[in-house]
């Protein structure tokens, strides 16, 4: 069984490489914020929990969202294995998915990797991604460039730049990841399951090195 924390920073590949994953090992990837959001909209026990802190602008407390998480690996999909992304984000969570998982579900996190792409080339990747904004196909201005320039090359579109893809923005949310992900690292060393992968090669070359370690 593969019970899988991925770290690694916003644009690092990790969607590209789950997917990989989740097709050659039958596992299931679980994104803090997808769970944490459908929780809300079915109105589970601690979905609705969630929603009063989120109503009152108010972040999430940690036994809120390992409520959820542990609901979430309780589903049948989740029997052999799961993806952990975004979470844990903290040494707390960390600690208590650990005990959540121990006590409650009588397993343990199998793997720990981590996808690590210098912050220069994150920005270059998130900076250069423009989304039409008729029909919301993604480019990019360097890898995958529209052949007619600033406008889409499907339907004629203006071609636009999030918010969330601005250089400003992704300097905030880079800093964000190295405190949290520093000290999550430095607790999961010791235990044998962390592994440190290089995500700047071609993304087949980065996956044989990800199977090889979950293989």
């Amino acid at each position: 069984m593969i019970n899988m924390i991925f770290l690694g920073p916003p644009g690092a590949g990790k969607g590209t490489q789950s997917a990989n994953i989740i097709r050659d090992f039958n596992i299931v990837q679980i994104s803090t914020g997808d769970i944490l959001r459908a929780a809300v909209k079915e109105g589970t026990e601690f979905g609705l929990m969630a929603k009063k802190y989120m109503d009152e602008g108010k972040l999430v407390p940690d036994d809120v969202i390992i409520g959820i998480v542990k609901d979430r690996l309780q589903a049948d999909d989740c029997k052999n294995g799961f993806i952990l992304d975004g979470f844990p984000r903290t040494i707390p969570q960390a600690i208590a998915l650990d005990s959540m998982l121990k006590d409650s579900l009588n397993t343990e996190i199998t793997h720990i990797i981590s996808l690590e792409v210098p912050d220069e080339d994150i920005l270059e990747r998130l900076t250069g991604r423009r989304t039409c904004e008729n029909c919301k196909k993604g480019f990019h201005i360097k890898f995958a460039p529209s052949a007619k320039g600033d406008v889409c090359d499907e339907c004629g579109g203006k071609l636009i730049q999030r918010d969330d893809d601005k250089e400003e923005t992704i300097k905030k949310r880079l800093n964000v990841y190295h405190e949290q992900t520093s000290m999550l690292k430095d607790y999961y060393k010791n235990s044998g399951k962390l592994s440190i992968i290089d995500g700047t090669g071609e993304p087949d070359e980065i996956y044989t090195k990800i199977k090889g370690i979950l293989s």
